[in-house]
C-alpha cells in the first residue's frame, strides 16, 4: 500500500489555495447547506435540493443538465477548461432519512461537493490546466442506490476518477465500507377470528417473529464484519384478526461480496423458509433495491486527501481498512468502476450518524467548517490530479492492481 507524508504531494498547497476560494464562496455554500438541512427530502423526492444545487452551479458557469439517467432529481453539471486533460467527477448527495431529517449530513455532502467543484474550477483557470470537472447529483443514497443507476446508465464512461466527502463525527481519509443487500420477505397466511376460530388461521406475524429470532441466532455463526438488521414493515390489520400478510425488510452486509452473495444470503433465505414452514405460511423473498458494493479504497487518493487535510489543520492517518464498524454506500459501486475517494469530515464532533443528535448538529458551526474545509480538501485532491499526471497515473495503477485490470 502506498503511503505519503503531509505535504509530500501537490494536494497540500492546492488545498490551501482552494480554502481561500471556499472562503470567498462561504455565503453561498453555507446558505445551500442550511437550506437543504431545513427542508429534508426523502430518496428520489429531493426536488428542492437538486434545484438549489443546479442553480448554484449554473450561476458559476457550469453547464447543467437535469434528469440524468432518467432520474428526475439527478443531474450532471460540467466545467471544461481548455482541451484534453482528465475528466474527474465530484458526487453530491442530498437525500434525508425518514423520521430523522439530515441525520447523515447529506446537506454537508452536497454543499462541500459543490464547493469543491467551484474551487477546483478556479484552480484550473489560475493554472491554465486543461480538464473537465463533472458534478453528478446522485439522489437516493439512503437505500435507493442512485449512484448504481447512474453507473448503469453510463455516467462514468470516460471518467478518470471520482471523489466525494461524507460528513461524520470524526475525520478520516479512507475506510472500507460494507457491501449491502436490500431484501424483503413477505409471508402469506390465512385470516381468521383471533378468539372465536384461531384454529382456522395461519399466522403470518408468527412467521415474521420467527424470522427475527432466527436471524438473531444466525448472527452468532457469521463473520465478525457481518451485519444483519430487519424491521417488520407490515404486521397485520387488526388485533382481532390473525394476520394473513406480513412484510419484513432486511439489510445484510459484509466486506466480502462472495460471502455476502453466497453463504450469508443462503442462510438468511433458509431463515425465511424455516419460519414459513413452522407457521404453515407461504413466502416470497426478493432483492428490492440495487446492491451496494464494498468501498474499494485507493491508497494514492487517500494519501492526497491526508496531505490536503493536514494542510487545512486536520491531520489524519492515510491508512484504510476495516475499522470494526461501518455502514454502506452506493459510492462502493463507483469505487469498483474507477479510482475513487470517499473520506469523512468531522461535522458533528463525536456524534454517530443516523441519530437525532447528528441531524440537529448538521447545520451548526462545526458542520459549517466541514463544508468549507471539505470543499477545500476535495479541491486540493482534484487540483493535484489535474496538475500532476503522475498522481492520476499512480491512482489508476493502484486501481488496476486491486481489480485485476482497468475496468
Amino acid at each position: 500500500m502506498t503511503t505519503t507524508h503531509p505535504g509530500a504531494t501537490p494536494a497540500a498547497p492546492l488545498a490551501v489555495a482552494a480554502r481561500a476560494h471556499t472562503e470567498d464562496l462561504r455565503g453561498e455554500l453555507l446558505a445551500l447547506s442550511h437550506a437543504v438541512h431545513a427542508e429534508p427530502e426523502l430518496r428520489f423526492e429531493e426536488h428542492a435540493a437538486a434545484a438549489r444545487l443546479r442553480a448554484l452551479l449554473d450561476a458559476h458557469g457550469f453547464a447543467v443538465e437535469a434528469g440524468t439517467a432518467g432520474l428526475p432529481t439527478a443531474f450532471r453539471a460540467t466545467h471544461e477548461q481548455g482541451s484534453g486533460g482528465p475528466t474527474l467527477v465530484v458526487f453530491c448527495e442530498y437525500d434525508a432519512l425518514p423520521g430523522l431529517g439530515h441525520g447523515c449530513g447529506h446537506n454537508v455532502i452536497a454543499a462541500a461537493g459543490a464547493g469543491a467543484a467551484l474551487a477546483a474550477a478556479r484552480l484550473l483557470a489560475e493554472r491554465r490546466v486543461p480538464g473537465r470537472i463533472v458534478v453528478l447529483g446522485s439522489p437516493g443514497e439512503e437505500g435507493g442506490g442512485g449512484k448504481v443507476r447512474l453507473v448503469e446508465a453510463g455516467a462514468l464512461d470516460g471518467v478518470d476518477a471520482a471523489v466525494m466527502v461524507h460528513a461524520a463525527g470524526y475525520d478520516a481519509v479512507s475506510r472500507t465500507n460494507l457491501g449491502r443487500l436490500s431484501l424483503e420477505a413477505v409471508f402469506t397466511g390465512r385470516a381468521s377470528h383471533a378468539s372465536a376460530a384461531p384454529e382456522g388461521g395461519r399466522n403470518a406475524l408468527d412467521a415474521a417473529t420467527l424470522l427475527l429470532v432466527a436471524i438473531g441466532l444466525l448472527r452468532q455463526q457469521t463473520t465478525p464484519d457481518t451485519r444483519i438488521h430487519a424491521k417488520v414493515a407490515e404486521g397485520g390489520q387488526s388485533i382481532n384478526i390473525i394476520p394473513e400478510r406480513t412484510r419484513v425488510e432486511l439489510f445484510a452486509r459484509c466486506l466480502d461480496s462472495g460471502y455476502l452473495r453466497g453463504r450469508l444470503l443462503d442462510a438468511v433465505r433458509d431463515c425465511v423458509r424455516g419460519a414459513a414452514i413452522a407457521t404453515g405460511t407461504s413466502y416470497t423473498f426478493d432483492e428490492v433495491a440495487p446492491a451496494y458494493d464494498p468501498v474499494l479504497a485507493n491508497p494514492v487518493l487517500a494519501g492526497l486527501a491526508a496531505d490536503a487535510f493536514a494542510a487545512l489543520g486536520r491531520p489524519v492517518p492515510p491508512g484504510s481498512g476495516w475499522a470494526g464498524a461501518a455502514g454502506s454506500t452506493d459510492m462502493g459501486n463507483v469505487s469498483q468502476r474507477v479510482p475513487a475517494l470517499h473520506p469523512y469530515i468531522c461535522a458533528v464532533p463525536g456524534t454517530a450518524l443516523h441519530t437525532r443528535d447528528f441531524a440537529a448538529g448538521a447545520a451548526g458551526p462545526a458542520a459549517d467548517a466541514a463544508v468549507l474545509d471539505g470543499a477545500a480538501m476535495l479541491a486540493g485532491v482534484l487540483g493535484a490530479l489535474f496538475t500532476g499526471p503522475d498522481e492520476l497515473a499512480r491512482a489508476k495503477a493502484e486501481f488496476a492492481a486491486a481489480t485485476g485490470g482497468d475496468r
